[in-house]
C-alpha cells in the first residue's frame, strides 16, 4: 500500500493539471450526470426543504443552517460564486453541443484510474480521502465529470495521432546518449574551457567540476541524465547524437547560457515486453491527450467567458438592491444567494461551523462571567497586533491602516472577517483569562535563564532504536574525540541537522521544553559523553564541547522586556487552555459533521 500512496501522490497533481487555472475554478461542484444538467442549471435548492434547519446545538443553544450559510457566504461566497458562474458556462456549452456524460461513465473512469494503481475502487477512493482530503463525491463531481465533459467538448482537437505516439515512445524508450555537460554564462570563458576540453577530452569531468556553472551536474563531473530524441531542445539532441563516444560538441547557446557536451556512451533503445505494451501505450496516450487538452480547454474556456453575459450581484450593494435574492445572472439564468450558500456549506461548512461553535462557547462564557467585548477592546487588539508585527508609524504608535492593508492584501480576508474570526475571539479569550494570568518569581527566573542564560555547545547523535544507540555509544566511548563522534553522527544519526553537520546542533538552553536532554546536557563537562537519553521515541547521545557565556548577566536590565514576553506567553497558553476547557465541558451536538460522514462512496444524482 505505501507504494500505491507514493504513486498516487505523484500522479494526482499532474492529473488535475490538464485543467487551466481558470478552469480549475470552473469545474468546482460540477454535477456528475449531465442528463440532469438542465435541471441543475435551474435548480435553486431550498435549505429548509432539503436539510434539517438546525446543524448544531451548543449547550442547548442552536445554530441553524441559515446562520451557517450566511457565515459561509460572508467568508467564501465571492470565490464560490466565481466557481458557479464558470461551472454554468461549461454546463451550457455541454447542453448546446448535446453532450452527455452518464453516471456509469463516471464510475467506469474512476474504476479505470484505480486499476492503473493496482487498487480496487474502494481502496483508491479511500486513498484520495486520506492523502488529498478529496471525498469520493467531490472527486466524481469536481474532477472526473468535468474531465470527461471537457474531453467531449474538445474531442476533435485532442485525438492522439500515430506520429505523436511514436515520437513520445522514442522519447521514453528510444536510443539515448549518456553525456557530460559544461555550462557558463560568459561566451569568452566558455570558449577557453571548450578549447581545453577538446585538447584533452579525458579531462572533461575535471573541467566540469572546476568551471561549470551548472551546480547539479558540476559536482558529478558534468554528468547529466541521458539525452533522447523528442524529449527537449532539438539542438541539444542533434549535438549529442552527432558525437562519437568521448567526442566534444561545439558551443551552443541556451537562453543566456553557453554549453557544450561530451558523449560518454550510447545507450541502446529499450524494448518493453509485449505484456507491458498495453499499459505503456495507455500511459503515453493519456499524457499526450492531457497536454493537448490543456491547450484546447484553455482556448475553449476563454471563448465561453468572452461570449457570456454575466451579471455578478453578490458583493455589490447596488446590484443586490436591484436584484434581491440573486447572487448572479448568467446568460439570463439566475443563481440565487440560497444556492451559493448551499455550495459554500458543501465545501466549507465544517470549518465555518467549528468557528461558529467556538463563538457560541465564548459568548456563553462571557455572559456567565458578566463580561463583554466592547469596540474599544477590538481597536486595542488591532493596535496591539499592528505593533507586534512591526507596523509602527513615525510617532512610534501603531500604524493600523498599514496593518489592515497588509491583512487584506491578498483579497482572501476582508476587514470584517478578520475582526470576526481573529480579533474578536482573541479579545474574548483575553477577557476570560486575564484575571488568572500571574507571573511568579520562578517564571521570571526560568524565563531569564531560557532567554539570556548560558547554553551547552554539543555534538549529538540521534538513533531510532535502543540497540543501535547502545552500539554507537560504546564506539563513542572507546574513541573519545570530537572528530570521531562527528563521523559517527554523519554515518548513523537519523536527525538531518546532526547528520549533515558532523553532529553539530544548536546549543541547548534551559527550559526549552526538553527536560531530559537539558538535564543531561547541563550535567556534562567539556569532553564528556552523555548516557543514552530516551525521549520522544528516539535515543540521543551527546558530547559536550563547552558552555557559552550568558547573553545578559543582570536580570534587572531586561526585566521589562522579559515581563512583557512572559505575560504574552502565559496569556496565549491560558487562552488555548480556556477554549479547550470550554469545549471539553460543553454539550455539543454537531449534526452537520455527523451527516457528512454518511456521504455515499461515489456521487450519485444530486
Amino acid at each position: 500500500m505505501p507504494l500505491q500512496i507514493a504513486r498516487l501522490k505523484s500522479w494526482l497533481p499532474s492529473f488535475i493539471r490538464f485543467l487551466p487555472q481558470t478552469l480549475i475554478l470552473a469545474v468546482a461542484l460540477a454535477v456528475v450526470v449531465s442528463d440532469v444538467a438542465a435541471q441543475e442549471t435551474n435548480r435553486q435548492p431550498n435549505a429548509g426543504q432539503q436539510n434539517p434547519s438546525v446543524v448544531a446545538v451548543v449547550n442547548a443553544d442552536p445554530i441553524t443552517r441559515k446562520t451557517l450559510g450566511d457565515r459561509a457566504v460572508e467568508r467564501y461566497g465571492v470565490d464560490v460564486l466565481d466557481n458557479i458562474v464558470n461551472r454554468h458556462l461549461i454546463m451550457q456549452a455541454c447542453q448546446h453541443n448535446g453532450i452527455t456524460v452518464t453516471e456509469a461513465e463516471v464510475a467506469a473512469e474512476v474504476q479505470r484510474l484505480a486499476a492503473k494503481f493496482g487498487l480496487s475502487m474502494d481502496s483508491y477512493l479511500k486513498l484520495l480521502q486520506e492523502e488529498r482530503d478529496i471525498s469520493p463525491n467531490q472527486y466524481s463531481r469536481e474532477i472526473i465529470w468535468p474531465m470527461l465533459a471537457l474531453r467531449r467538448l474538445v474531442a476533435d482537437q485532442v485525438q492522439v495521432t500515430n506520429e505523436e505516439f511514436n515520437r513520445a515512445f522514442l522519447a521514453q524508450f528510444g536510443e539515448a546518449v549518456k553525456c557530460r555537460l559544461i555550462m557558463h554564462e560568459s561566451r569568452t570563458e566558455a570558449d577557453k574551457i571548450l578549447a581545453a576540453a577538446k585538447a584533452d577530452p579525458t579531462q572533461f569531468g575535471n573541467l566540469a567540476k572546476k568551471f561549470s556553472q551548472d551546480e547539479a551536474s558540476a559536482s558529478v563531473g558534468g554528468l547529466i541524465p541521458p539525452i533522447r530524441r523528442y524529449s527537449g531542445d532539438s539542438r541539444l539532441e542533434d549535438a549529442a547524437f552527432a558525437l562519437e563516444d568521448g567526442g566534444v560538441s561545439e558551443l551552443l547557446q541556451l537562453g543566456d547560457q553557453w554549453i557544450f557536451l561530451q558523449a560518454v556512451r550510447r545507450l541502446p533503445a529499450a524494448t518493453p515486453s509485449a505484456q507491458a505494451m498495453p499499459a505503456i501505450k495507455e500511459q503515453i496516450t493519456d499524457r499526450i491527450r492531457d497536454e493537448k487538452m490543456r491547450s484546447a480547454a484553455t482556448e475553449l474556456f476563454a471563448k465561453l467567458q468572452t461570449e457570456a453575459q454575466v451579471v455578478k450581484v453578490l458583493g455589490d450593494e447596488e446590484k443586490m438592491r436591484q436584484y434581491p435574492g440573486a447572487a448572479a445572472i448568467i446568460n439570463g439564468q439566475q443563481v440565487t444567494i440560497a444556492y451559493v450558500a448551499e455550495e459554500c456549506i458543501s465545501k466549507h461548512g465544517e470549518d465555518v461551523l467549528e468557528g461558529e461553535i467556538n463563538r457560541k462557547l465564548l459568548m456563553q462564557a462571557l455572559r456567565a462571567s458578566g463580561k463583554e467585548v466592547a469596540d474599544q477592546d477590538i481597536r486595542a487588539e488591532i493596535e496591539r497586533a499592528a505593533t507586534s508585527y512591526g507596523f509602527v508609524g513615525k510617532d512610534g504608535g501603531p500604524d493600523v491602516q498599514a496593518w489592515m492593508e497588509s491583512v487584506t492584501a491578498d483579497g482572501k480576508v476582508s476587514e470584517p472577517i478578520y475582526i470576526a474570526d481573529s480579533v474578536w475571539p482573541s479579545v474574548a479569550l483575553t477577557k476570560l483569562v486575564e484575571d488568572n494570568v500571574q507571573i511568579t518569581q520562578q517564571d521570571m527566573q526560568e524565563g531569564f535563564e531560557a532567554a539570556f542564560g548560558p547554553r551547552v555547545e554539543i555534538l549529538a547523535i540521534v538513533l531510532s532504536d535502543q540497540r543501535s544507540a547502545q552500539k554507537i555509544w560504546e564506539m563513542a566511548r572507546d574513541n573519545p574525540t570530537d572528530d570521531f563522534f562527528g563521523k559517527l553522527a554523519e554515518q548513523y544519526s537519523v536527525e538531518p541537522v546532526s547528520a549533515s553537520n558532523m553532529g553539530k546542533v544548536p546549543p541547548i538552553r534551559k527550559h526549552s521544553g526538553q527536560p531530559a536532554v537539558e538535564k543531561e546536557a547541563f550535567s556534562l563537562k567539556p569532553g564528556d559523553l552523555s548516557g543514552i537519553i530516551a525521549t520522544g521515541g528516539k535515543y540521543i547521545i551527546l558530547r559536550c564541547q563547552g558552555f557559552t557565556e550568558p547573553l545578559v548577566r543582570d536580570p534587572a536590565s531586561v526585566q521589562s522586556e522579559l515581563t512583557r514576553d512572559l505575560q504574552e506567553k502565559k496569556l496565549r497558553e491560558s487562552m488555548a487552555a480556556k477554549i479547550d476547557e470550554l469545549r471539553k465541558n460543553a454539550e455539543i451536538d454537531n449534526f452537520f459533521t455527523a451527516s457528512k460522514k454518511k456521504t455515499p462512496r461515489v456521487a450519485a444524482k444530486p
